[in-house]
């Protein structure tokens, strides 16, 4: 197994515990960057880009660039290799959508210029280059469109809506709601993920077009907002704040073809990730001395993980 990154927004030691495993190896790079042929692979997952709005907004070329120069290098490797490639793409592709639920046959309401759009086009491109390449290289590429991911390992300063709601509870500070908070989200707990990529990844057939992975349950902000109050001992309160540019006011995934092509749907409702994902950021202010607001109790398993 090898793991490319730049750790642009990534952490080692979220590795450690790979340290000692002889079939893995950690190479420090960037997808931009031609990827050296001797790495002889048999399948790759390509997750690199920054995800959140203030990481992929911070250098937006690079972005846009990780997106299109990355998936090509790694696509080629693939060619070179005889590789399967899953491409984790994700429910921005679909803008601020004026259909909903999201189905895949939906082209999408994008603003090409804006500020999202290095993410929001780049993921797009990518998609126009996976397909292109199984069309016309018969690279066996599968697409993922990816709707809100959260749980354990994400950075305090990622930027998204749940690691920001958990730390400003933690610390007791107040929780930032952009517009009014009625607008959606549906969110997905790592491991239901994890799973449905490497179904994706394990399909006999090549399916013909991309695959939603999320959870269909949908939630307004101010409703996540009020869990993670109810979970969490803290005199915070919500304030509200502008509602950023182009940020889509619904967001739900018809999953109806990962449930036909791969037998899959999430089985962990918001109200089981939010605990351990709650402890985990909770342990992290407590290894740094910083004291933290009483938090569930970590839950000891969850889909088979500590």
């Amino acid at each position: 197994m090898i793991c490319l990154d730049n750790m642009q927004t990534g952490d080692p030691e979220n590795l450690a515990g790979l340290s000692r495993e002889p079939r893995f190896s950690l190479v420090e790079q960037d997808v931009c960057d031609p990827i050296p042929a001797t790495l002889a692979v048999d399948a790759i997952f390509n997750l690199a880009c920054a995800a959140s709005p203030p990481r992929y907004q911070a250098d937006p070329v690079h972005t846009m660039m990780t997106s299109v120069v990355g998936t090509r290098h790694l696509l080629d490797h693939c060619e070179r290799h005889g590789a399967r490639f899953v491409q984790a793409s994700t429910s921005e592709v679909y803008g601020d959508p004026k259909e909903h639920p999201q189905h895949e046959d939906y082209w999408g309401h994008v603003n090409p210029t804006g500020p999202r759009a290095c993410y929001d086009e780049g993921k797009r491109a990518a998609e126009t280059l996976c397909f292109d390449y199984l069309r016309g290289r018969s690279v066996d590429v599968r697409v993922a469109r990816i709707f809100n991911t959260y749980g354990p390992r994400m950075r305090p300063d990622d930027g998204r809506i749940v690691s920001n709601l958990i730390c400003q509870a933690l610390a007791g500070e107040p929780l930032t709601i952009y517009g009014t908070g009625e607008q959606t989200r549906s969110f997905c707990y790592v491991d239901d993920l994890i799973e449905g990529l490497a179904r994706l990844m394990g399909a006999t057939e090549t399916p013909d077009g991309p695959v939603n992975l999320g959870n269909p349950d949908e939630f307004t902000i101010v409703e996540l907002a009020e869990m993670v109050l109810d979970l969490i001992d803290t005199p915070s309160r919500l304030v509200y704040e502008p509602l950023p540019t182009d940020d889509p006011q619904r967001r739900r995934p018809n999953i109806a073809r990962a449930e036909a092509l791969l037998g899959w749907r999430p089985t962990a409702p918001l109200a089981d990730g939010l605990p351990p994902t709650i402890a985990w950021f909770a342990g992290l202010r407590e290894a740094v001395g910083e004291p933290a607001r009483r938090a569930p109790a970590a839950v000891a398993a969850l889909h088979g993980t500590a």
